[in-house]
């Protein structure tokens, strides 16, 4: 069939491949580093009390199957050599059928991750690395030209999750209508960037504008992308400028990169294609198959789409093969901060000495400037945010957390920047309080230097020590 493959879309197939690797082994590293205090057997919310009561129907893994941190971490780890196996090009140097199946290996190894990461594991780029992933499998290597039907699916995905994003909040804050959220976004979003606090200093008129030209960027150019050539180049141009200003504006781990990864499969780059032979058949029957699932499965993502009562950032299938994406629909005019610390003292008092406990992403010691992280995702300080938000999102885990800081827990603290306590001394008590943070202005900062100015708003959790400890009176754990 002449139609089926697209030979001057093999540059941008290549890039799109490549750069879909590279995000595969950050997220692969991510999850080889920080899983044993996040999810191992004794983290705060283990696998296997997880799989234990959900069955592998509703949650294909893996470590339904076995589970122990040495497989957990064998598993993350083979995943960051495949993912810089593709990245070199392993691929281009295997039979079609072989390179399709070793790019189903990061996407198979990442998903039993996902379906056993319960609260860790619960956000959009979750889903969209492992809907594109799949989807990115079927395009081949240098044995034939780029499958039409794979490169319009892609589009797919990026047009979902762009239009998506733009409804969700033209449907949610009215400060998105009055183009007025970004007064407030680049002081209260999960994890600022070391220029987010410069982006909140710039003019009023200048956020409206910036507003007006995201409802564009969201829900007019995704429309061109299914335009001829170089209309959808140029849309998918605009999106990658888009995703870049919100790179240099915050720490959205590989969110923005991973868009920018979908829109350059929509750039045309200007090249000669090199001769190949047709495409198989078995290939053609193969491709038009998984097209033709995909595209039944997005019956439930548009119709939430289209829905008045739209969600965001859901999975309508355990293998997340289409989903549903959006963010920030309501935008925090406040941002708080839960602070925790811990004392060495037998009986807390309030004139104890109690040291700060440091994250490395979200905010803490006023001074601290904050450091650029993504697309490397710290998911302990992104749950710390929702935990300022409402206690109600860290019912599950914050108690583990104390736990853990209380037993001076090895690999819970590598989570942090900086522990108070030397590891032979853990803490007696710990407790958190809830501050308001707000960013200084340009003269306080040059009088302090401090980024953050920090009031103390009421007592998150009252001072608690390991059960069974022996001291004065307080809440245990």
């Amino acid at each position: 069939m002449d139609w089926f493959t697209s030979p001057g879309d093999w540059l941008s197939r290549l890039v799109f491949q490549r750069a879909l690797a590279a995000v595969y082994l950050v997220a692969f590293l991510t999850a080889a580093l920080q899983f044993r205090a996040l999810l191992g057997e004794r983290g705060m919310l283990p696998v296997p009390r997880f799989t234990a009561r959900v069955r592998f129907r509703r949650a294909p893994s893996l470590f339904q199957l076995h589970y122990s941190d040495r497989f957990f971490a064998a598993c993350a780890w083979a995943g960051c050599g495949v993912s810089a196996a593709l990245l070199a090009g392993a691929d281009s140097a295997l039979p079609l059928w072989a390179g399709i199946l070793l790019w189903l290996v990061p996407w198979a190894l990442y998903l039993s991750i996902v379906n056993v990461g319960q609260t860790w594991y619960a956000f959009g780029w979750e889903s969209l690395l492992l809907e594109t992933g799949f989807l990115g499998a079927f395009l081949g290597n240098d044995e034939v030209a780029p499958p039409v039907v794979v490169l319009f699916l892609l589009r797919w995905i990026l047009f979902r999750v762009e239009f998506g994003a733009g409804l969700i909040k033209l449907r949610g804050d009215a400060c998105w209508r009055k183009l007025t959220c970004l007064y407030y976004h680049h002081e209260t979003q999960p994890m600022p960037g070391p220029l987010s606090w410069f982006f909140h200093h710039l003019p009023k008129p200048l956020h409206r504008a910036e507003v007006a030209a995201n409802h564009v960027t969201q829900l007019v150019v995704p429309v061109l992308l299914f335009t001829p050539q170089p209309i959808a180049s140029a849309a998918a141009a605009l999106m990658i400028v888009t995703q870049l200003w919100l790179v240099l504006s915050g720490n959205f781990s590989w969110l923005n990169w991973i868009t920018i990864v979908l829109a350059l499969s929509a750039l045309r780059l200007p090249t000669t294609a090199p001769p190949v032979p047709p495409a198989p058949l078995w290939y053609e029957v193969l491709v038009l198959a998984v097209a033709a699932l995909l595209v039944f499965l997005s019956y439930h993502p548009v119709v939430n789409m289209i829905s008045r009562r739209q969600v965001m950032n859901r999975s309508f299938d355990p293998l997340h093969l289409v989903n549903t994406y959006g963010a920030f629909g309501s935008v925090s005019q406040v941002r708080y901060e839960v602070v925790v610390e811990g004392t060495l003292d037998a009986a807390p008092r309030e004139d104890s000495e109690w040291r700060e406990y440091a994250f490395r992403g979200k905010p803490g010691d006023p001074r601290h400037w904050p450091r650029q992280f993504a697309p490397y995702h710290l998911r302990l300080d992104w749950l710390m945010w929702f935990a300022a938000l409402s206690p109600g999102y860290a019912g599950e885990w914050f108690g583990g957390l104390v736990e853990r800081l209380l037993e001076n827990d090895r690999d819970t603290l590598r989570l942090l920047r900086r522990s108070p306590f030397p590891p032979d001394t853990p803490p007696r008590f710990v407790r958190a309080r809830l501050f308001r943070y707000r960013y200084t202005s340009w003269r306080e900062l040059r009088e302090t230097g401090a980024c953050w100015e920090r009031t103390y708003v009421r007592e998150y959790l009252p001072p608690t020590r390991l059960a069974g400890a022996v001291s004065g009176t307080s809440g245990d754990r």
